[in-house]
């Protein structure tokens, strides 16, 4: 098996970004390491990344959100001279397989996204100073920041040069901002996405491209009065101390297993599966703000998250061939939904706010992940309030009735709670219940009716809450049959089918920019005219162009 990547990583470890603290602002500086790829065989010229640099990025985000809750406002800039950002090496996509990429894309794409959402979940504002060359994935990272402030001089530009030069597209959202976030007029937009140079100057302001030029003599004192006046007129309440993300727990087995503290993914390599066992605390809820904080990192509702949200990773780019995840929970439900309570009842306070929003994004983190997924809700199972948000993430969920002879484990029960009615939403802006109901909403109401109470399987299929309910006799013929079949499909056509029905009703950018990855960057990735022998991927930088099908498809 190929060395595993790993999603953990702190500021020690640093290779390629380095953060430098001023109160309320924090400038934020990609310095890429040339040498230091993900993978042998590139060297990552012009602040040009790989996966290796977005999960630096992804860590130095979550670290601003919780041990640095007094930012209100960083700065992202290139500390190199004459270049922002040349965006995803070349040379990394050439060589790379088809599904590194695409998932590759996806954690970009998600990584964006969380600091996109950081001024609204966080009040921490993300200003872009560009100076040089702003290219493709590069100045996508300025589109996902929420102010873009572009210098006035002849080399200094934004461009997505992907279609003239590499034969595909921006792969991490960026026509969909260009259209739905920046607004820019649909034909600025095909001459801005045809031009390899791009556009500088007051251009790029006319154009909507950026919000601000400046001129090149003014630019770093103007940033840095901009932060300021950005932090300034903030209205995030200021924190006096953040907590420390310490190192997660766990250990990986020869079989590929992995075991955390609140988690267990158990690789049955045979079956094309992995089972993640989800353990509900141990330990009584925190009663305030204060023994929340000072829990840390170690508290229960945000080592889970962590830790999920780690596992769920490592099977989308370490384990490719496990094409069926299965989610399963135990402990007790109640003391769950203690620990939930105490972060619902206090969201104006920042650490619990940063709990929820992360537990927000873990639980879209799951609904994007393209593998089959299934929930089984057996006996002595905590699918309580949050944790119930994944019986609707996944493709389908099965449920014990009645007693099983011989398990004396508590009754199979679902609880909801006040988070499964907005404060997790998926990526389409509605909950998962909303989803899963878009054509019944009185059926999210009988739900909303029943928070608190244990629904147990009989009630849960007639509320629609569940896929299918069996006893002891067809429990196991039931599962096995359905993880038997689920296996033999293709996969590619099982990506395709759960892509679309995972998320009905309304478009939003997020689901405009995931769904445009799905079909045509995965579709794209894999013509010829990008990759193949005489493919503009394959001949980048040898001074020939690639060799096109010219066949409209």
């Amino acid at each position: 098996m190929a060395e595993r990547i790993d999603f953990q990583t702190d500021p020690s470890n640093y290779r390629h970004w380095r953060v430098e603290y001023d109160g309320p602002v924090a400038n934020l500086f990609m310095d890429v390491d040339e040498t230091a790829g993900l993978f042998p065989g590139y060297e990552l010229k012009l602040n040009s990344y790989d996966l290796g640099v977005d999960i630096e990025l992804a860590d130095v985000v979550q670290r601003m959100r919780f041990e640095h809750p007094e930012v209100k406002v960083v700065v992202m800039q290139s500390a190199k001279d004459k270049v922002f950002c040349a965006g995803a090496n070349i040379r990394m996509l050439g060589g790379a397989s088809h599904a590194h990429k695409v998932n590759f894309c996806k954690f970009t794409n998600e990584t964006r996204n969380t600091f996109e959402a950081a001024e609204a979940d966080s009040g921490q504002k993300y200003v872009a100073a560009v100076k040089g060359a702003c290219a493709g994935g590069g100045y996508e990272l300025a589109l996902a920041c929420n102010h873009i402030m572009l210098t006035n001089d002849s080399s200094s530009s934004v461009a997505l040069p992907e279609v003239p030069l590499l034969a595909v597209l921006p792969g991490t959202g960026g026509l969909t901002r260009v259209t739905d976030k920046r607004k820019v007029r649909r034909d600025l937009a095909d001459v801005f996405c045809s031009v390899e140079e791009g556009v500088k100057g007051q251009r790029a302001v006319d154009w909507k491209l950026v919000d601000e030029v400046i001129a090149n003599s003014k630019f770093d004192d103007t940033v840095q009065e901009r932060a300021k006046e950005f932090a300034d007129a903030s209205d995030k309440a200021d924190v006096a101390a953040g907590i420390t993300l310490t190192p997660l727990s766990r250990s990986f087995a020869e079989d590929g297993s992995v075991t955390y503290s609140t988690v267990e993914v158990t690789v049955e390599r045979d079956a094309g599966r992995a089972t993640i066992l989800i353990k509900g605390p141990e330990g009584e809820a925190p009663t305030s703000t204060d023994a929340l904080a000072e829990q840390g990192a170690e508290g229960y509702m945000l080592r889970l998250a962590r830790e999920l949200d780690d596992a769920i990773l490592h099977l989308r780019l370490n384990e490719r061939e496990l094409g069926l995840v299965v989610f399963s929970t135990q402990g007790d439900a109640d003391n769950l939904v203690a620990h939930e309570r105490l972060l619902l009842d206090n969201a104006d306070h920042w650490l619990a706010n940063e709990i929820l929003t992360y537990w927000k994004r873990v639980l879209k983190r799951v609904d994007m992940t393209s593998r089959s997924l299934v929930a089984l809700v057996e006996h002595g199972s905590c699918f309580a309030g949050v944790l119930a948000e994944l019986l609707w993430s996944v493709d389908r969920t099965y449920m014990m009735l009645e007693e099983f002879e011989g398990d004396n484990r508590p009754l199979a029960a679902i609880k909801l709670t006040d988070g499964n009615f907005g404060r997790y939403p998926m990526s389409n802006d509605l909950t998962r219940l909303e989803t899963r109901f878009l054509g019944s909403p009185e059926a999210v109401d009988a739900a909303k009716a029943q928070i608190g109470a244990a629904i147990e399987a009989d009630e849960a299929e007639e509320m629609g809450l569940i896929t299918y309910a069996f006893d002891d006799i067809d429990w196991e013929d039931e599962v096995r049959i359905f993880m038997e079949e689920r296996a033999s499909f293709s996969p590619d056509a099982m990506t395709g089918m759960e892509a679309n029905l995972r998320f009905a009703g309304p478009e939003t950018m997020e689901t405009r920019i995931f769904g445009r990855l799905t079909a045509w960057q995965n579709w794209i990735f894999q013509r010829p005219n990008a990759v193949g022998e005489d493919g503009a991927l394959q001949r980048y930088g040898t001074g020939v162009r690639g060799n096109y099908n010219m066949e409209r498809v």
